[in-house]
Order: C-alpha cells, then structure tokens, then sequence
C-alpha cells in the first residue's frame, strides 16, 4: 500500500535485538498509523494492571500515512504508551521532521519493549537500526544530548528524539523531546522511556515515500493550501503571532483560567500575548515539514535563542501563576526544554502550590506573582530536588499528599490547559470524557464556542454539545492517526481528509470511513481504561469548576454543567448509562470483549507478527 515505508521495526531492548516486521494492510485499513496504530499495539500488548514504568509497558513511536508526503501541515507523529501520570492509554503528539525521517529511514513506526541494563540510544538509518551506548548521555540536557548524538551520527541531518534529566528521573510530567525544542509533551512519556534506559532515538533516511495518484493529490494538496490560506486562522492569525494570539481572545471571553482557575479574567493578561511576544522577542517564525502556516516562533532572551513559547506555556507561567513577566515566561518555557518537562503541567502544578500555600495547607515556599521563585523552582522539579521532588509527579500527587485534592485542577490526574470549562459547555464535556485526562487537543471545542470555526455555536448552551463533542473527538482521532496537523482541522473537513488519504495510499476512504476510524481509536481507549479501573465517576471536572461560578463578563453566574450533558453524550456513543461500551457498539466497530468488567480483550485478531 502506498504512502507506508510498510514496516515496523520491534526494538526488545531487555535482548538487545532490532527486528523489521511487516506492517500489515489490515491495520492500516482500520487504524491509519500514528495514534490509531499504537494504540491498537498497546491494546493488544498489554494488560491494563501492567505497570507504566515496568519492562512489560510497550513505548511505540508512530507515523501516519500522511507523515512526511508533503501533504500540507503533513509532519506528525505520536507517542502512546501507558500513562505513568494516570494510568491511561495515552498519546502524545508532536511535529517537526522526526516522523519524516523514521518514515525515510524504512519505517513506520518503532515498537520499543523492555528494559536496557545501561542506558542507551537507537539509531535508525537507511533501513537498518543498532541500539547504542548512552552511557555519556545520561544525564546530559536535551540541548546537549540532541548535539552529542548528532555527532556520533549523520550531523545535522540526523533528527533525534530524547529525553532530559526529568524523565530520567522518572517524573511523572516528563515529556519527551524533538528537535530540542518540540514536546511529546503530555502524560509523562517521558519518564516511560527514563524507565526503560532508551536515552534517545535518532532517524535518518534517504528513501522516498511512493504515493498511489500522484495527479490527484496534487490536486487535493493545491485545495488544501488555498483553504489553509484563505482561513482567518491558518492564513492570517497563527503565522503572524503564533499560538499566543489566543491570550487576548480567550481573556477577553472572560474563560482565561487565572491563579489556579480561581476567575476567567486577568486585567493583565495582555502583557504576555502574542502580539506583546511578536513585538519584543520574536527572531524569526519556525515551521515544520510541509507546513504554510508556520505557527512556530524563534525567541531571543539574554542572548539565547529558544523556541516557542506557546499559548498554553504563556498562559502556564503567566496568568495561572499570577505573573506578566514575558521574559520569565521565556526563561521558564526554555528550561522546561531542556529539562524535558511538559510546561501545561508544571504550570498547572506550580499553581497549585502557590494556592496551597495561600490557604496555609502546605508550604511550598511560592506564592500567586513570585515570578522571581518559578525558574529555580522548576530547576528544582527536574532534578527531584528539595520542593521540587514533592511536584514533580504533578499537581494531583502533590495535593492529594498534602490533604486536598480538589485544589488540583485536572482531570482524571491530568492538568487542565488554558481555557475555563465554566464558559464552555462543549469544551468542558471534551475535558470531562477525553480518554488521556485534562486535555484540549483530543476535541478542540473552542473553534466552535469561540473562534465560530466551522460555525458558531453559543458556548454557554448544552444543546447539541454531545453531538459536536463526539465529532470533534473521533475526528481528531482520525487527524491524529493520518500524520497531519490538528491545527489544519480550521480549515479543512473530514472530506479534506478522505481526499488527502486517498491520494497517497490508494484506499478507497470517504469522510464517513475516517469518522468511524476515529470512533474505532476512541473506544478501544476507552475499554482499556475501563479495564484499568476508571468508571464514570472520573468523568468530571475539578470540585471548584461545579460549584464556583465565574464572576465576570459574559459567563459570570455560570459552572460547568454535567448532567444531561454526559449522559447524552454516552447515549451518542453507544455506551450504556455508566459509560461502558455495549456489544453492539463493540461489535459495530469490530471490536470483541467479554461481558463483564474486567473486560479481557477477545478482539479480532490482526496479522501483525507475533513478537
């Protein structure tokens, strides 16, 4: 099939062994790659009690079909793995040239299982791959690890994959890095590879990815970039100020999470925008394989040039925490990096701390607006030393050790990003039922609620909010699985998508074959959670985000709604009434369990060869 490298590559890291497998068609059909793949590979793996930082956890680094074609915003890859922060089956998606590069190396993705005795790195390069000693690499930045092993590799050319000193260390936030500046950023991936002692990976390729109608994705890819650019979003708003744009508008909906989700507004919030970014800090813009939007910024501070930092990292270290310090913000975004930290969760984190402290629950040391306390303090959590140990496994560990739990703003143990569900009905409903924990990029609701893309819904409304949120999540699931850029979704449709698809690998997929992918992905993540102990009662928000209404502007009064929202919600699923899958929607889909909680998996079985 074309627009596949057609093979894995299995990594056994206890053996030491690096064997290609074939990928098989039947997988492709069902789950397209990148976050569809590895998912079903961990689906089928593993069991849900396994330990997410035991050798029997399975790591998998995905592309998709789209992955590296020049398909436009056509870069990604995900991670997936078992979530060490929650217990989830997560992914973690990312871009730059990595996946291009382990799709022109010879394969798709690479299934790493087990446990190395010393640490060590994979080197994947023109259809061959060796595992290395990283002996001299432990311990090292990411900004030192990614120059070390470009010099023991192909230079420049070679793109590496790593992680820092956090997810040595195991922490529970670790993200995993590309290009230095690039995170898989959520769950704790990162400290799923510490555990394994896999240090980095490293691609390099010279092969070319074959398409099936050359004529007709042309077609499709001139389609694509006329939309793109003819979008307020991806045509005017994110190449001029990048992601960071966002603080104005959201702020000014009065849905800007500040100090902790304690309000929706922060009268000071434009003095991190990305307007505020563009103007004084901004070298240059940064883009990814393919990409025409080049949402990416190149940053200088104190003479060190950086990349990013990103709406959601502006708002982590800036309005969450009490702070308006750009530079800071910088500073922190730049270490979180290096370190290897997911900056939505150390923020979020951060800010539980200084909320704790406030109350007199626990004395962390820092306070709403200390800014000059948050690099150290961050320091502090990648290394697991003095208060940084006790939050470096994330807000929820810290404050349910500490007595209050409800003072950490996450869901299912997951850190909430940068956007107050209490004036969004339908982005709360994503947050409450997405299947990694506190997320917005499995459903990103807030290009109807707010941004009026496809069509503006009122944010406040519950009608019709299940329908969107179950759209929005089955096809970020199929996006996510293709290899492209969510960020393309402001643009194009499912129809966009299908054509694309078809174009490279000769499929025959219409719009209503990808949903059903996406809604395949989405419920085989769901049964594993279920089997891992997660029950309805986790499908909600933080206390504070039900019963403490927002106080300003247009969604003052308001809290988020659950109900009828979820139970609707379940009922357009085909879940019965606890959120459990029933047969006939498993079966719909092609997927088999038993009756009764735990429920084993007695899929139909795919021919991907046995291990």
């Amino acid at each position: 099939m074309k627009g596949y490298a057609d093979r894995l590559l299995e990594v056994d890291l206890s053996a030491g062994t690096c064997t290609p497998v074939p990928y098989p068609d039947d997988l492709k059909r069902d789950y397209l790659g990148c976050r569809g793949l590895g998912v079903r590979i961990l689906s089928d793996g593993i069991d849900a009690s396994t330990d997410p930082l035991g050798p029997e956890n399975i790591l998998v680094f995905a592309t998709g079909p789209l992955t590296g074609t020049g398909v436009p915003l056509g870069s990604r890859f995900d991670v997936v793995t078992r979530s060490p922060l929650n217990g989830t089956l997560t992914s973690a998606n990312s871009g730059g040239f990595f996946g291009k590069e382990l799709k022109r190396a010879g394969f798709d993705a690479v299934v790493v299982r087990g446990k190395a005795e010393k640490p060590v790195y994979l080197w994947v390069h023109d259809g061959e791959a060796e595992i290395r000693d990283a002996s001299d690499h432990w311990g090292l930045r990411v900004g030192e690890t990614v120059h070390a092993i470009e010099a023991e590799t192909d230079g420049p050319k070679t793109e590496v994959l790593c992680i820092g000193p956090a997810g040595e260390r195991l922490s529970l936030i670790s993200s995993i890095m590309n290009e230095t500046y690039r995170s898989a950023g959520r769950g704790g991936v990162g400290a799923v590879m510490g555990s394994k002692n896999l240090k980095a990976v490293a691609a390099r390729g010279e092969g070319k990815i074959e398409v099936a109608d050359p004529q007709a994705l042309d077609e499709a890819k001139v389609e694509a970039r006329r939309k793109l650019r003819e979008n307020p979003v991806t045509g005017k708003g994110l190449p001029t100020y990048g992601t960071a744009i966002l603080v104005n508008i959201i702020n000014e909906h009065h849905i800007l999470p500040t100090k902790n989700f304690q309000s929706g507004y922060d009268p000071e919030a434009s003095a991190v925008s990305g307007e505020e970014l563009a103007d004084r800090y901004l070298k240059t813009k940064k883009c990814c394989h393919s990409c025409i939007v080049c949402c990416g910024r190149r940053t200088e501070i104190d003479g060190v040039e950086g990349d990013g930092p990103e709406y959601e990292t502006v708002w982590a270290f800036g309005p969450d925490i009490g702070c308006h310090d750009l530079p800071m913000t910088i500073r922190a975004n730049n270490l979180c990096n290096d370190l290897g930290l997911d900056t939505i969760s150390v923020g979020g984190t951060i800010a539980a701390a200084m909320e704790m402290t406030e109350k007199g629950y626990y004395d962390a040391g820092i306070r709403f607006g200390e800014c000059e306390k948050v690099v150290p303090l961050i320091e502090a959590m990648g290394y697991r030393q003095g208060v940084g140990a006790d939050l470096a496994d994330g807000s929820y560990a810290f404050a349910a050790r500490h007595g209050h739990p409800e003072l950490s703003m996450s869901v299912k143990k997951q850190e909430l990003p940068a956007y107050d569900p209490r004036g969004l009905q339908g982005h709360g409903l994503a947050y409450a039922t997405s299947v990694r924990g506190g997320d917005h990029v499995y459903a990103y609701l807030i290009s109807p609620e707010v941004l009026g893309l496809p069509m503006q819904l009122d944010p406040f409304a519950d009608e019709g909010k299940a329908e969107w949120t179950k759209a929005f999540q089955d096809l970020t699931a199929a996006i996510d699985s293709s290899g492209m850029c969510l960020f393309s979704s402001f643009a194009l449709g499912a129809d966009d998508y299908a054509t694309l698809v078809r174009g490279v690998t000769g499929m025959a997929v219409t719009a209503a074959d990808l949903m059903r992918i996406g809604e395949r992905i989405w419920n085989l993540q769901q049964v594993f959670n279920l089997e891992a102990g997660y029950t309805k009662a986790d499908d909600t928000l933080p206390p504070r985000l039900l019963t403490e209404p927002l106080k300003d502007g247009a969604p003052a009064g308001r809290v988020w709604e659950r109900e009828p929202l979820l139970s609707e919600y379940y009922r357009l699923r085909g879940w019965d009434e606890e959120g459990v899958p029933t047969p006939e929607k498993l079966k719909e889909l092609g997927i088999s369990v038993s009756p009764s909680l735990p429920r084993k998996k007695e899929r139909t079985p795919h021919s991907l060869p046995a291990r």
